[in-house]
């Protein structure tokens, strides 16, 4: 993403490994790999007549630029596209281990955002859950389900520290126990098979976690702990993200730094498109919960950035850069993704360091907010499209992707990750493995009230609020009604862009009414500025809920 840019600056960092809690320590394991010349028939296991189109325009077309007209062919000492693809398994390396999505720990959202006055719908795969936070701030989380009639809890209230059903009014606390059935005869016992399922939370640096296991109990070791977080001095700035495509397309882009000049050319000053490159990668470690390695410009012939991925679905980019006086800075950049159902993901990106920027200093942080919405449009529709041809191929990627070395090991390792524990995941789409959706996608549907009812009866949902419509490629519904900071920028601008235009209306009127040239001109100079002001505020509402459309997209 353009985010991890400031991770390719060309600062010349010295290649440090980070440390990370003794918990989450990795065993090498050792790697035996084959070397051999990897013919087209041996990579995509049959002939090259028997290819389709795409195939075969990489058969034809396999030239890249190395220099002043000089292709890969003619260059001495430069491998073939054959030879640039990443070669088949390492031995054992595919091997299935013992691994149950439940027994995981799955970020939910961001400690600052949960709201104090209402419960909050949210989903892990296919389970449907509500967090609210209890009159003695203690969080809770249940299914999302009430056992009278099946209503979303969601959609209920918090009514003096309790989870009301809005549908009957039954009201719930503690762990599921129901308390409250109004219907129910004076000095009638509530039975207690009106209680709900409730799951275990926990709270650790900013950020709610959820434990999906119904028969164990939640397993400390395996909760996530970042090390730079926890460094005096460090700052970060978190960003939640509603998107529309599956979480594993979601860590396939975030681990993918060779798309960032080219997707994200000057989105945030860094990224440009002529800076793309080769990239050099070392995978050190592989174990059952994911892979760590450090990765860098080949051309730098060095490799500062450590990356490194942990089950179920965190992802981590840090550097090291040591300043001219001696002393070390942190950088990280983290991403938990969650899957939030077929073709939808949710995620939290926390950028941080000991250092800071001093654009930091300058810029709101909802500048921050809306720039990382940016980003993530940028990519949308690759990311949409290629979830969508995942499903309708329903093959492995090692069947569909060309993988470089020199720009997609990781995302080779994060899908040979999925063969390895696919099986103990609801679906999954591994390099030589898949498991199929057992059940289609829910799809869900406008909330009550009239404008939602007025767009249902659209060929578009949305066509009328679209701001406020539950449009996974609306800004306003992926980010803003997900973080409090944006949600009252919005609110603030709004109210000062009424009262402008209040003021420049009444200042326009009364320079009619007035006689003296000076008071005209005082009253029209006074209409002009609230007239910039409505102005200055309408842009900062856009910025934070119209979509980003590239140049040649728009009308």
């Amino acid at each position: 993403m353009a985010l991890m840019q400031p991770f390719l600056s060309e600062t010349s960092l010295p290649k440090t490994l980070l440390p990370f809690s003794s918990h989450n320590s990795i065993t090498t394991t050792t790697k035996i790999r084959t070397k051999a010349v990897v013919s087209v028939k041996d990579l995509f296991g049959c002939n090259p007549t028997n290819l389709g189109l795409k195939r075969r325009l990489v058969l034809c077309s396999a030239v890249a630029d190395v220099g002043e007209g000089v292709s890969v062919a003619e260059s001495e000492g430069q491998e073939s596209l054959e030879e640039s693809i990443i070669e088949e398994e390492e031995r054992g390396q595919g091997e299935a281990v013992e691994y149950d999505w439940r027994e995981e720990w799955y970020p939910l959202y961001l400690t600052k955002n949960v709201p104090d006055d209402a419960p909050l719908g949210l989903t892990v795969f296919d389970r449907h859950l509500v967090l609210y936070k209890e009159g003695a701030g203690v969080f809770r989380c249940y299914e999302d389900k009430c056992l009278h009639r099946l209503a979303k809890l969601s959609e209920g209230q918090l009514v003096d520290g309790r989870l009301e059903c809005l549908y009957h009014g039954w009201q719930f606390e503690g762990e599921g126990k129901c308390v409250k059935i109004p219907q129910l005869p004076a000095g009638a016992k509530i039975p207690w098979s009106a209680c709900i399922k409730s799951y275990e939370v926990k709270e650790s640096q900013g950020v709610i976690w959820v434990w999906m296991s119904e028969k164990k109990p939640g397993d400390p070791s395996k909760l996530p702990w970042f090390e730079n977080f926890a460094r005096p001095g460090f700052r970060d700035v978190s960003t939640t993200h509603e998107l529309p495509y599956d979480h594993s397309i979601l860590l396939e882009n975030l681990m993918d730094p060779a798309h960032v000049p080219i997707s994200h050319d000057r989105t945030d000053w860094t990224a440009k498109r002529e800076d793309a490159q080769p990239l050099k990668f070392n995978v050190t470690e592989r174990t059952a919960r994911g892979f760590f390695g450090e990765w860098g410009r080949e051309k730098d012939k060095t490799m500062p950035f450590v990356l490194r991925f942990d089950a179920p679905c965190v992802l981590q980019n840090n550097s090291e850069i040591v300043d001219k006086n001696g002393e070390k800075h942190y950088f990280s950049g983290l991403f938990l993704c969650r899957p939030a159902g077929q073709g939808k993901s949710m995620l939290i990106v926390r950028f941080g360091n000991t250092r800071r920027s001093p654009l930091a200093k300058v810029f709101p942080e909802w500048y921050f907010h809306q720039n990382a919405s940016k980003v993530f449009e940028q990519d949308m529709g690759f990311l949409s499209s290629q979830n969508e041809v995942l499903l309708k191929e329903k093959l492995p990627t090692s069947k569909l992707y060309i993988n470089l070395k020199s720009s997609d090991t990781w995302v080779t390792e994060y899908r040979k990750w999925m063969d390895k524990v696919g099986h103990g995941m609801p679906y999954h789409f591994g390099h030589s493995t898949i498991s199929l959706p057992k059940q289609p996608a829910v799809v869900e549907h406008a909330p009550a009230g009239l404008p939602a009812g007025l767009s249902a009866s659209m060929p578009a949902k949305g066509g009328i609020g679209t701001m406020h419509a539950p449009n996974p490629a609306n800004r306003y519904f992926r980010h803003v009604i997900h973080c409090k900071e944006c949600s009252s920028v919005v609110k603030a601008f709004q109210t000062w862009k009424n009262v402008f235009s209040a003021v420049a209306l009444v200042s326009a009127a009364f320079a009619i009414l007035v006689s003296g040239r000076q008071w005209k001109t005082l009253l029209l100079v006074s209409a002009t500025l609230c007239l910039g002001g409505v102005y200055a505020c309408s842009t900062a509402i856009a910025m934070n809920t119209t979509n980003f459309i590239r140049k040649h997209r728009r009308l």
